[in-house]
């Protein structure tokens, strides 16, 4: 990462001083800039366009976990933590589906609705005249 700046720096002074300022070697700067990717990075360049193309095929939405199920399934070998590492260096980020709110009525049926008996009066003359209760949601096995 150091000798990124010192590259980005070489515009502004000498590469002497920026190496210098960051503590790095002036030939370790040099070494650097004639080295050849290494080996994980090769392997890591050969991956992504994997990664771009399933991501593409799911429009976004799989994660890191999907994409590495889907390598696994074609028979490319790598880690999880590797898959969301390039994803991420990628800026490759899974969408959410929209949540759609809780519907506790449904309105818009054709069976018969009880009637209201009460009509909002909920004053009684005497004891056990009137009950009522508060449900907001009652789970059954249907959902």
């Amino acid at each position: 990462m150091s000798y990124q700046v010192v590259q980005a720096m070489a515009e502004e002074c000498s590469v002497q001083v920026a190496c210098c300022v960051l503590g790095v070697s002036v030939s370790g700067y040099y070494d650097w800039r004639e080295r050849l990717p290494s080996e994980r990075e090769q392997s890591d360049a050969a991956l992504l366009p994997h990664i771009r193309r399933i991501y593409e095929d799911s429009r976004g939405l799989y994660g890191s976990p999907r994409i590495h199920a889907a390598l696994k399934q074609q028979g490319l070998v790598c880690s999880r933590k590797r898959v969301a590492r390039l994803m991420k260096q990628a800026a490759l980020r899974s969408r959410r589906r929209a949540t759609r709110g809780v519907h506790t009525t449904d309105s818009r049926h054709e069976r018969p609705v009880a009637p209201n008996l009460l009509e909002r009066d909920f004053s009684a003359q005497a004891e056990n005249e009137k009950w009522l209760g508060d449900i907001v949601g009652v789970w059954t096995d249907e959902g």
